[in-house]
């Protein structure tokens, strides 16, 4: 069974993500450092890309996402690791199973990195408080993608990230992150989000 844990700006700019477009599904991947791991060691992952928003199923355009992400990978001794995906229908009660795209674009990621992770962003708890942790962890287990235990503490320091995130959310930080729709939009618009990685430390 593989651990994982999120840093403070990995589970920030999910959140992040899913508040700037709450009408909308939302997807991305998650990086962690390329290096090899001791027995048992968690899983870390260090950053997230945002994707795209409304329509995550258009291959070309993921395609583009996913060459230019592993090239920057690579520049940064990084590795694509896992996908996640916030689904747009509050009310819906499979909002936190991973649908056909989650599971075909996570599949993807596990066959380069065996101990992916696919998460789903969980609509009924992310409020603007943070009270509690708004995520559900999948891992790819004999061919499956199987749902970790919902009790476990993902995040390095879930007080800290709490706090983090609540303060980025009254601030509608939001409003500055970029995914890569925007990133298509106009190139100038830089899908490493380096303001959203500046309000995180501003906060630690």
């Amino acid at each position: 069974m593989t651990v994982f844990r999120l840093t403070t700006q990995a589970y920030c700019k999910m959140l992040l993500h899913a508040a700037k477009y709450p009408h909308c599904a939302v997807n991305g991947i998650l990086v962690a450092e390329r290096h090899k791991r001791k027995e048992g060691q968690a899983v870390l992952f260090v950053d997230c890309v945002p994707f795209f928003h409304g329509t995550l199923a258009l291959a070309p355009m993921l395609e583009v996402a996913l060459t230019l992400v592993d090239s920057w990978c690579k520049e940064n001794n990084y590795v694509i690791a896992g996908y996640y995906q916030a689904n747009e229908r509050m009310k819906d009660t499979r909002c936190v199973s991973p649908n056909q795209v989650a599971e075909k674009v996570a599949s993807r990621i596990a066959e380069s990195f065996s101990d992916a992770a696919l998460i789903m962003v969980d609509n009924h708890k992310f409020t603007m408080g943070c009270e509690e942790q708004s995520i559900v962890v999948y891992e790819h287990h004999e061919n499956k993608w199987r749902c970790k235990d919902p009790n476990t503490d993902f995040c390095e320091d879930w007080s800290e990230v709490q706090r983090i995130t609540a303060c980025l959310l009254d601030g509608k930080s939001y409003d500055s992150l970029v995914d890569f729709d925007n990133h298509m939009d106009d190139l100038r618009n830089d899908w490493t989000n380096p303001e959203i990685n500046k309000a995180v430390l501003h906060f630690c």
